[in-house]
């Protein structure tokens, strides 16, 4: 499968899911969390979380992450998910222009005055926006068997 098909079946799958797990890590020591997930047309990842919790302190400190986009299947069925590496960044300042939120709140529309109140608070929830450098597909829905692709992104 060549890099166009694997960008091509990971763009269709994206909207499918509304959750996603990332990792960080602190001290040698990691963190799984899930959280709501929007994304934009550079298959940049956003999800909204307080400052206040462990995955937002951690990523303040460590901007690496890696995660998954995967829906929960029986055993034998045969699977499909996305795998992700990158760094994170809180975005600060945004406003009904501002890509992050439009990527977030035109997917969760009953979020989005909520996303405008956050930003209000200099303590509230923010968006936080992953510059994914690698993608990965993991794929055993076109063979019949599981298949791992890598997807260097992005793209040049």
């Amino acid at each position: 499968m060549d890099d166009k098909q694997i960008e091509q079946i990971i763009r269709d799958y994206l909207p499918q899911i509304i959750h996603m797990s990332v990792a960080t890590v602190e001290g040698g020591k990691p963190w799984v969390f899930e959280v709501h997930y929007g994304f934009d047309d550079d298959l940049n990842l956003y999800w909204m979380s307080s400052q206040k919790v462990r995955h937002s302190q951690e990523v303040a400190k460590n901007t690496n992450v890696s995660g998954n986009i995967v829906v929960q299947h029986f055993l034998g069925q045969l699977a499909r998910g996305v795998a992700f590496e990158g760094q994170v960044e809180m975005i600060e300042g945004v406003d009904e222009d501002h890509p992050a939120y439009k990527a977030y709140a035109n997917r969760f529309a009953d979020r989005a005055d909520k996303v405008l109140s956050a930003y209000a608070n200099p303590e509230g929830a923010r968006i936080y926006k992953v510059h994914v450098s690698d993608y990965y597909l993991i794929d055993g829905l076109r063979t019949g068997s599981p298949e791992k692709h890598h997807l260097k992104w992005p793209q040049l």
